[in-house]
């Protein structure tokens, strides 16, 4: 069957719902598009799928019975680097933006629409393709080859694009969820460029937001715990009053 998306029909989606009516029609839906689906009822059944087979997008309610989906994410994402669509009946803005900072790659809420779904899964699976084929390209080098994204440096951190990986000699390798290595790469790539936040949405690719929604201020508060001496007092990621925010360290390649 031709894949009027893009995407081969390899490309597999495990559906993470305790509820079967709501997994068949995701299934049904999904495979009329050509994508290969596999179905878990709970974290056990979630943590098989991913422990025997590729993923390469999981779609996951937070209401899974005695199972908490936000935990379920958050091991997920520490683990690794599969995108991750959350499908919830949740729909209060805590909820959701929770969900994004523990590294979630969008939120939908239930009831949904098939096609609403459809594009927010194409949508995630393309922002992955980028570092799907910089894994395949660095798979394919020999041993020490140089990678094929240089790491930029700023006040003693070291950020690597190509390993999604932030460390420095005085940290060591810190733990960054989806949203806020994401977030970092923006910031480091546009230095003393001031951005809004309708300017970040937009780089993150992201959600659907309001004025009212601050889950890009969350998600900016929780990246300076991590990289600011004195997250009250930041000195990196600055606020612009009225604006948005702006990254003010020097950058260099490495």
């Amino acid at each position: 069957m031709a894949n009027p998306t893009g995407q081969t029909a390899a490309t597999t989606i495990l559906v993470v719902d305790d509820d079967p009516d709501v997994r068949v029609l995701l299934r049904d839906c999904l495979e009329m598009e050509g994508y290969r689906v596999i179905e878990a009822g709970d974290g056990a059944g979630l943590k098989r799928a991913l422990a025997a087979d590729r993923i390469d997008l999981v779609t996951l309610d937070l209401s899974l019975g005695g199972d908490d989906g936000l935990a379920l994410a958050r091991e997920i994402r520490a683990d690794r680097n599969v995108p991750i669509v959350m499908i919830s009946g949740k729909s209060d803005t805590i909820d959701r933006v929770v969900g994004l900072e523990l590294g979630a790659d969008d939120y939908i809420t239930k009831p949904f629409h098939l096609r609403e779904v459809l594009a927010r899964v194409r949508a995630v699976l393309r922002r992955y393709e980028v570092h799907g084929a910089d894994d395949a390209a660095k798979g394919a080098t020999t041993e020490g080859a140089r990678p094929s994204t240089p790491s930029l440096a700023f006040e003693g951190w070291q950020l690597d694009l190509d390993r999604r990986e932030l460390r420095s000699d005085a940290h060591g390798a810190v733990e960054l969820t989806t949203a806020e290595f994401n977030l970092l790469a923006i910031f480091v790539q546009r230095p003393s460029r001031v951005l809004s936040r309708d300017d970040i949405m937009d780089l993150l690719k992201g959600h659907d937001w309001s004025p009212m929604d601050r889950s890009i201020d969350t998600l900016v508060a929780r990246l300076r715990k991590k990289i600011e001496r004195d997250s009250d007092t930041p000195k990196l990621v600055k606020t612009v009053r009225g604006v948005g925010y702006v990254f003010s360290a020097s950058v260099t390649r490495c």
